[in-house]
């Protein structure tokens, strides 16, 4: 089954090891006929932005969808970043049984979708303890 997309007006996307980029003024319908990794701009994280411990296992995560020929590498990154973050944060442990699953079944894409979820908790969280005690 094809996968169609629209992209809009200067949108990126990832498809397989390519960047590529609506140059249109308008919107653009792609298909995509074989199975290859698929990210939209909105989804793609950059290195340099991943700043929280979830923010990397999300990163890690994207690269085991993009790179499959250095698995390992980051499978060991992975499993790193789950133990500081357990430890961290034992909460999150509901997320990580999510994502582990996904990745043990080799569904990175489904990983990376369950890494949001633990991206957005942890936000909740950081913005929760960052705002001032209210006063009575």
């Amino acid at each position: 089954m094809a996968l169609k997309i629209t992209l809009k007006p200067n949108e990126r996307i990832f498809i397989g090891e390519a960047v590529i980029t609506n140059a249109n003024d308008q919107a653009c319908r792609l298909i995509i006929e074989n199975k290859v990794p698929v990210l939209r701009q909105k989804d793609i994280l950059k290195e340099n932005n991943a700043n929280t411990l979830g923010q990397k296992i999300y990163f890690t995560i994207q690269l085991m969808y993009i790179d499959a020929d250095n698995l390992l590498e980051y499978h060991e990154i992975y499993w790193k970043l789950v133990k500081n973050i357990i430890q961290t944060v034992p909460d999150v442990l509901k997320f990580i049984d999510n994502i582990s699953e996904n990745i043990f079944g080799c569904n990175y894409y489904q990983a990376l979708k369950s890494a949001k979820q633990l991206v957005n908790y942890e936000t909740e969280v950081l913005n929760y303890e960052q705002q001032p005690p209210e006063c009575i």
